[in-house]
């Protein structure tokens, strides 16, 4: 892919050259969700729940929907590419998904391709019956284990690191499927969250660390495993706790059993739950996102002051960041950016011309609230800064005096493996630049970040412990919570050699 020379202006001063691929530029600029998990046990309307559960964690991934369905003697399944209500809005749909048992999945890929035959929950008819699995997150050895697993004469079906689970329970020689999944669960390594479906059970799982979320609820006496509570609170259901590092639940006609699969460790959740991914409206392992972003706002504001009049949020992430800036910086919160909710991935443009306008079709400037103001942007996270570069672009042509950029987290130096698709190292702009090169490429009179003393502060922490870190925060910091085995591997094999229309 061809790239082009991008520059950006602070005022009237020279500016550095940053290369971008046009493509990237429009749609590669943000940190993609991982997954969205939602199970339900021993319900009327299972797949109709699951799929309004699969709608409050649409914000989790947008590419593909499915669920899976047992009614006491088949599973049924339906799996479409495209957003949850394009598929399971519709009534004969769910009606086809018939049973009291359903585990659902939306999907944004961080491995495998966008194509259906990866779209979750995937299904394996097995010795002790069938099995469903859907997956948040990452395995950082499901390459070495997908090597070894078709190595010794399996058939994979698909390019997910989920399919490798299916393989290892198939393998187990356990007999009951409880032990079966204990034992897959001891030989992978990463970031996961898991919610299966068998013949009798609903089972969730979380990695050892705890890094993606996993929560329990309860609607009406029956129990339901989710990503977020958000997706609980859309049907009504009851928070229950969320599941601990290292554990598995087990639910069925009897009730919830819990099993550790892992020996106990201090738990290190994702920061970017807090930062970014969650809806605000969720509550994560004891803190409620909205409240932790608005303290990232008030720390951002004591930490990198701005001269201005107005503070102005990049929507819709960046929107409770600016209120706790503003609120603490004592000046006015203004929606100076509207953006367009009912924009997918931007058109692939045909004309550099017309590419200039693609950032609009999301995002336009409130004239009326930014003319003639010097204005602060909070943003929560710069990623390759294609999309900052352009929205201060945009605030000057709307006719802001001035500019300055402060972003809501630490700068991103480090790649993520555990289920967040960030670009290599090479496409991170912190990690290319120093602050004055950063502030130079995106055209902002000033750039500043918040430090990872301040990130660990508005979460509540006095500080971060280097020893033992209380979160996930290797985006940041480099320091990655678990062995990254397949990066070892020294010369990555091609996934599949079969190509599929979309």
């Amino acid at each position: 892919m061809a790239a082009r020379s991008e520059t950006g202006r602070a005022g009237s001063g020279a500016s550095d050259v940053y290369e971008v691929d046009w493509r990237e530029e429009l749609d590669g600029d943000r940190l993609r969700e991982e997954c969205g998990i939602f199970g339900i046990h021993n319900h009327p309307d299972a797949a109709a729940i699951v799929a309004l559960g699969l709608h409050a964690l649409q914000h989790r991934g947008q590419e593909a929907a499915g669920i899976v369905s047992f009614d006491g003697r088949v599973f049924h399944s339906e799996r479409r590419m495209g957003l949850v209500g394009d598929s399971f809005s519709d009534l004969a749909t769910i009606e086809r998904l018939k049973g009291r048992a359903a585990i659902g999945h939306v999907r944004y890929s961080t491995t495998g391709e966008t194509i259906l035959r990866n779209v979750q929950p995937l299904f394996a008819e097995l010795e002790s019956g069938g099995l469903a699995v859907a997956h948040n997150g990452n395995l950082t050895n499901g390459l070495l284990l997908r090597r070894q697993l078709v190595r010794d004469g399996a058939i994979c079906q698909s390019t997910s690191d989920t399919e490798a689970i299916l393989h290892l329970v198939a393998r187990s020689r356990h007999v009951r499927m409880v032990d079966r999944l204990m034992d897959a669960l001891r030989q992978i390594e990463g970031g996961y969250a898991l919610v299966m479906l068998t013949n009798k059970k609903l089972i969730g799982a979380r990695d050892p660390l705890g890094i993606r979320p996993l929560v329990l609820g309860e609607l009406d006496g029956r129990y339901i495993l989710a990503s977020e509570s958000c997706a609980l609170d859309i049907i009504g259901a009851r928070f229950v706790r969320d599941i601990d590092n290292g554990e598995m639940v087990v639910i069925s006609d009897d009730g919830v059993e819990s099993i550790r699969f892992a020996k106990a460790q201090p738990m290190r959740p994702c920061i970017f739950e807090y930062i970014y991914f969650a809806r605000p409206d969720s509550v994560v392992n004891g803190k409620n996102v909205y409240a932790v972003r608005k303290s990232i706002g008030v720390e951002l504001a004591k930490e990198a002051p701005a001269g201005a009049d107005i503070v102005v949020p990049v929507p819709d992430s960046g929107v409770p960041a600016a209120l706790g800036f503003a609120q603490e910086a004592g000046l006015p919160f203004e929606m100076g950016i509207i953006r367009n909710h009912y924009v997918g991935r931007t058109f692939i443009q045909p004309t550099q011309s017309v590419r200039e306008l693609g950032v609009r079709m999301k995002h336009s400037a409130n004239r009326a609230a930014i003319e003639g103001k010097r204005i602060v942007l909070v943003d929560d996270s710069l990623v390759r800064g294609t999309t900052s570069m352009k929205i201060v672009r945009m605030m000057r042509e709307a006719g802001a005096r001035e500019v300055h950029f402060r972003i809501a987290s630490p700068p991103i130096t480090h790649p993520d493996f555990y289920g967040i698709d960030t670009p290599e190292k090479e496409k991170l702009l912190a990690a290319t630049h120093d602050l004055e090169g950063m502030r130079r490429v995106i055209g902002a009179d000033s750039l500043a970040f918040l430090s990872i003393g301040g990130l660990y502060r508005a979460m509540g922490e006095e500080s971060r412990n280097a020893a033992s870190p209380q979160f996930t925060d290797h985006c940041f910091t480099g320091d990655y919570p678990t062995p990254l085995t397949d990066l070892a591997i020294a010369s990555p094999r091609q996934m599949a050699i079969l190509a599929e229309a979309d």
